[in-house]
C-alpha cells in the first residue's frame, strides 16, 4: 500500500504519551509513513531514558532547552539547533537539562518506538517506574537496557 500525503497540526496531535516522565507525541507513525516514525519529545529537567540500544536508527533535533545526549564513549550537551544521529545497535541515552526541553526524534524504517512508547504509557504508571515492568516492556519491543 502506497503511503498518502498528510499533515498534522497542533490542534490534531494525538494525546501525548507518558513515557517515564517524558511527554511523547507521535507526529508520524510507521503505519502512516510506511517506514520511519517522527515524535515530539518534551521532558522536565532530569527526565530521559537510561542507556539502551535497539535495532533501529534514531536521530534527535533539539528545538528548546538543553539535552545531554550520550552515545558510545561520547557525552555532549546539545542546545537548540543541534542534530544527533545514533545508528542502530549503538548504546545511547539522553537527559533533559535545566528547565527541561523539547526535541524532535526520527526513527529509521522498521523502528518500533511508537509501539514501545504506547506500551510504556499503558503499563507503567506516572511516578517512579516499576523497573521489572519497564524492563519487560522494553524487551518485548526490542530494546535492550544497559546496566
Amino acid at each position: 500500500m502506497k503511503p498518502e500525503p498528510f499533515a498534522v497540526v497542533p490542534a490534531e496531535y494525538a494525546r501525548a504519551l507518558n513515557v517515564v516522565g517524558e511527554r511523547i507525541t507521535v507526529l508520524a507513525s510507521s503505519a502512516a509513513t510506511q517506514g520511519y516514525e517522527v515524535f515530539l519529545q518534551q521532558g522536565h529537567e532530569g527526565s530521559g531514558p537510561p542507556p539502551h540500544c535497539h535495532d533501529w536508527d534514531e536521530s534527535f533535533y533539539v528545538i528548546k532547552g538543553v539535552v545531554e545526549i550520550g552515545y558510545g564513549d561520547t557525552a555532549m550537551t546539545a542546545g537548540a539547533g543541534t542534530f544527533v544521529h545514533v545508528p542502530a545497535g549503538t548504546i545511547h541515552y539522553f537527559r533533559f537539562g535545566t528547565g527541561g526541553g523539547e526535541m524532535i526524534s526520527v526513527t529509521s524504517h522498521g523502528g518500533n518506538a511508537s509501539r514501545l512508547f504506547a506500551r510504556i504509557d499503558e503499563a507503567v504508571p506516572p511516578g517512579p517506574p516499576d523497573l521489572q515492568t519497564l524492563l519487560g516492556v522494553a524487551q518485548e519491543c526490542g530494546v535492550t537496557i544497559s546496566h
